[in-house]
This record gives structure tokens, sequence and C-alpha cells, in this order.
């Protein structure tokens, strides 16, 4: 799916320049509601421009609340019927006590947007972040993910499709395999330019063969997480997340996750003891690529996803669920 350059340079020229908070220029520009439809304020584009933000900001190592503020927070309020603004949300499911943990950016939000299982369906409620108890927490990457416990009465929900819950966490689940892509690119690329530039006993890292071989380990998986992530995005759009859309993302999300074990790995070690360090840029893109795999979702929750897929599938309609 081809996402207009234009739109992409302007993403990259924002994050590259803002360093430290570009979220009230991507407010500004209608990009912080960029899948919100025109008529309640939105920019009215679709997951294709979206994950190319997401891509943008994991490749260039800059933390922002996109995908709890729209494609999670914004789209419970458009399901369940209710008004939306600029006002900067999360959104999160409450168990049966209230309680939600690992909220991205809720301490940092205006509102919450809650979603909690009512009569076997599903209810969404907006609210006050000054109507909800907010503990502060972190990602290993030290990215807000906090514990909100929410009091709201019966009143403040709205009921929204049955089904709300399920895509709730595959929409989480397909943005993070995005951003832990975006990030696995640039640990490539920085031990591709450190093992060209570093010399050792005389000659380039990159003439080593043990490198090469890391290196080229590192490339390959990087290769299938992006193509897998790209096979699921486009079953999602194509089909509006229906059809083979859940296999698809449990595929991304199993490819994504292991392949940022390799990454990983292999950029800290072609790096040596100064990928370690904090002042080097690796842990930027390691750390959130070793968060990201595990948020919602974990990667052998995923691996089981497949697993039981292929085996409901059976040896009959095994070949079509892998082809189709």
């Amino acid at each position: 799916m081809t996402v207009d350059p234009d739109l992409i340079a302007l993403m990259n020229d924002i994050l590259r320049t803002e360093v430290d908070d570009p979220w009230p220029r991507l407010v500004d520009l209608g990009l912080a509601r960029l899948t919100a439809p025109e008529a309640v304020g939105g920019s009215g584009a679709g997951w294709p421009e979206a994950s190319a933000l997401i891509t943008a900001a994991a490749t260039a190592g800059v933390a922002i609340p996109y995908v709890e503020h729209d494609l999670l927070a914004g789209w419970l309020l458009r399901r369940a019927h209710l008004p939306s603004s600029d006002a900067r949300r999360t959104a999160c499911i409450i168990n049966d006590d209230g309680v939600a943990t690992g909220v991205g950016w809720a301490a940092e939000s205006e509102r919450i947007v809650a979603l909690r299982t009512v009569d076997h369906g599903w209810a969404v409620a907006d609210l006050p972040r000054s109507e909800v108890d907010v503990t502060a927490g972190w990602n290993r990457a030290g990215e807000p993910r906090d514990r909100v416990h929410v009091h709201a009465g019966a009143s403040a929900w709205n009921r929204v499709p049955d089904d709300t819950g399920e895509m709730f966490r595959l929409r989480g689940a397909l943005a993070r395999a995005a951003a832990t892509v975006g990030a696995l690119d640039t640990i490539l690329q920085l031990s591709l330019d450190h093992t060209s530039a570093r010399t050792q006993f005389g000659r380039p890292l990159s003439r080593f063969q043990a490198v090469q071989h890391t290196v080229a380990d590192m490339a390959a998986e990087t290769a299938l997480a992006r193509s897998a992530t790209e096979a699921a995005l486009t079953e999602a759009v194509r089909n509006d997340w229906a059809g083979s859309t859940a296999f698809r993302i449990a595929v991304a999300r199993s490819c994504v996750g292991h392949a940022a074990s390799v990454v990983v790995r292999g950029g800290h070690q072609v790096h040596g003891a100064m990928g370690t360090t904090a002042e080097h840029r690796l842990h930027r893109f390691s750390r959130p690529a070793l968060a990201w795999r595990n948020e919602f979702g974990s990667v052998a929750s995923w691996d089981r996803a497949v697993a039981d897929a292929a085996v409901a599938a059976g040896s009959s309609g095994l070949w079509d669920l892998i082809t189709s």
C-alpha cells in the first residue's frame, strides 16, 4: 500500500526537528487524529498512513502517544457514538475491579477512555483524568505505562459492538508490530554503519566472517518481520479487519517477537561494550523493541495463536491458511 511521499516527508521532518516533544506540532497539523473522519475534526486517513507515522516515530527513537490517542481511544469513541476532540486521550480495558495496568500515557492524558465487559458484551466510558486514579509506571524502555483505577457509575457507560474487546487487542497488537519493525530497522542500520566504520586488526569489522553472519541474520529477521507486518496491515485494510486478519496479525506478532531477540542481541554484539552505554543511541531502539513485543499479547501467546490456527485448519486446510 502506497502512502503519499510528501506526508511521510512531513512526518519525518516533524519527528527529526521536534525531538523533545513533537506532540503539539502533530496536533496542530491534524496528524494526532490521523484516522478520525474529517467531519469530526480528524484527517480522514487510514491505517497505512497511521502505520507510516508509527514506524517513522520508532525509527527516529521518538516516543509519542499516537497509538493510544487515535487508533485506540478515538476509535472507541466512534464505536460508542461519543464526541471526540484534540484533548489528549489514552485507552484501556479494565477488569471487574475497575483496574487496568500497563496503560500508555495515562498520567499525562487529559481523558481516559475505558472499555469493560457488561452483560456478556462491552461498554465504553470517556472520563476526565481527574475522575480516575492513576499510579505512574514505565515499561523497560522508560515509556509511561500506568495503572488506572476507574470508579465510573453505570450512567457513564455506552454499549459498543460485541467484537470490540478483541478488535482493541488486535489494533494495539498491529500498531506495536509496526513500531517494533521501525526500531529493528534502525538497529540494523546502526550495526551496518558501525561495522563498516570500525576497524580491528587493520580491517573493518564488516570483513570478519562472524560479524557478517551476525549482520546477515539480523537483516533476514528484520525483513521477515517487516513482510509479516505489511501482510497483516494489507489484510486488515482490504477486509476491514475481517477474513484472516486475526491470523495474519498473530503471524506478524510472532515473527516480530522472535526477530526482536535476534536483532537486539546481534546489534549489541557487533557494537561491543560501547553499545551498552547510556550515551550510545543503540538502547533508544533495543529497549523499546523488547518492550513493545510483549504489549497487547506476549510472544508466547501469539505463537500459541498461530499454532492453534494451524491445528484448526487441519492437513486439508493448512496450505490455504498459509497462502490465502
